[in-house]
């Protein structure tokens, strides 16, 4: 089978790290595949070698008529070079240009985050109602997405399927790199209760939260570490630590104490399952498929307020039994929910109906939605 990925930015971020976790599946099985997106990121230099490659230079995040234009011929163009099997679109904006593009009979889109749409820019709702037509299956990644997605009338063939990632705790040796060891050496230099965010700085992640909580906890022994700024970030509390970017920054997960996730919106964020698969308690924003994720025992979703963040960290700082419950908690809503394997099955049904050799004009049953964690 021959498999065609779609993304709008090269960029390391959730939806990436899905993409990644789907290729290298599916070499495994034996497929074919090859990834396009924007000409510049870091996705390009971790993909397996035998992935093909199309970069894309007129694909930006910034909508532009002329830019766009030329993407969609350029689409058209990989895809009679190509000749794909199957086409899986990832994120919002490919996910509208890959739809006029591409022929809809062999298109997966995936939105990873509805409420990127319905709340952050509600004007292209409409496209995303006009263009449901335009794709064989649409996946939500969360209940929560699946359902406001049939509350703003996108019913045709959607259905949820959990994010999922490769079993990662204890398996793989640290970076003997620069950036690795001098961010590894700054959290272990903090003999006190760690709390840790692996985040870009952008506008949907609550920073500013992040920052008031920790200096709300000035007078604790707690230490908050963000991993993912871009820029030096100026006028922090003196407990928080903005350690920059590195690659695997999953692997420094085991020196925190806690995951602390603050956001506005979020579809299911792989941040969390990476803290799930390392046994870290996680205390997060309560907005999009979080809930579903924290069930209380492996962590708590919050309402983004200073007082309910302290009041979770305090909880499991002051209470030794119950951080180690939830590390339990954690590791285990992992290995239910959110390894690769479940995640790569459920995707590879959707695959298989679409292959010529299942193309009869059936479609296959899209999963159920599962219940809350």
């Amino acid at each position: 089978m021959k498999i065609l990925h779609v993304i709008t930015l090269a960029e390391l971020g959730g939806a990436q790290s899905v993409l990644l976790n789907l290729v290298k599946e599916s070499v495994r099985a034996g497929d074919e595949v090859m990834v396009a997106s924007s000409s510049n990121g870091e996705l390009w230099n971790i993909l397996p070698r035998e992935v093909q490659k199309a970069k894309i230079p007129s694909l930006k995040r910034k909508i532009s008529l002329y830019h766009d234009l030329k993407v969609i011929y350029e689409l058209r163009h990989v895809n009679r070079a190509y000749k794909p099997d199957v086409i899986h679109l990832h994120s919002s904006k490919i996910g509208i240009l890959g739809r006029i593009a591409f022929p809809a009979r062999k298109i997966i889109y995936t939105i990873h985050g509805f409420d990127s749409i319905r709340l952050a820019f509600r004007k292209f709702l409409y496209l995303e109602r006009l263009l449901q037509f335009r794709s064989r299956y649409i996946v939500g990644v969360s209940n929560y997405d699946l359902k406001n997605m049939v509350e703003e009338g996108i019913r045709h063939h959607v259905s949820c399927i959990y994010n999922g990632i490769s079993d990662s705790y204890g398996k793989f040796p640290e970076p003997q790199t620069d950036s690795f060891t001098r961010i590894k050496t700054k959290i272990l230099a903090e003999q006190s209760f760690r709390v840790l965010c692996i985040a870009r700085l952008s506008p949907p992640k609550n920073f500013r939260l992040f920052c008031q909580v920790a200096e709300e906890m000035k007078s604790y022994p707690v230490h908050f570490f963000w991993i993912g700024n871009k820029q030096e970030v100026p006028d922090t509390p003196a407990n928080v630590h903005c350690l920059g970017q590195v690659e695997d920054a999953h692997l420094l997960l085991k020196y925190a104490d806690l995951f602390m996730l603050p956001t506005n919106f979020e579809g299911m964020p792989i941040s969390i399952i990476e803290a799930l698969c390392y046994s870290v308690p996680v205390t997060a924003s309560n907005v999009g498929g979080i809930s579903e994720m924290l069930n209380g025992q492996n962590g708590m979703a919050l309402e983004n307020t200073v007082e309910a963040f302290v009041f979770a960290i305090r909880h499991y700082m002051n209470d030794p039994n119950a951080l180690e419950s939830a590390k339990a908690n954690a590791r285990a809503t992992y290995e239910q929910h959110f390894t690769v394997k479940s995640m790569f099955s459920a995707y590879q049904e959707l695959y298989h109906s679409i292959a010529p050799e299942n193309l009869n004009g059936t479609t296959v049953k899209l999963p159920e939605p599962e219940d809350t964690i």
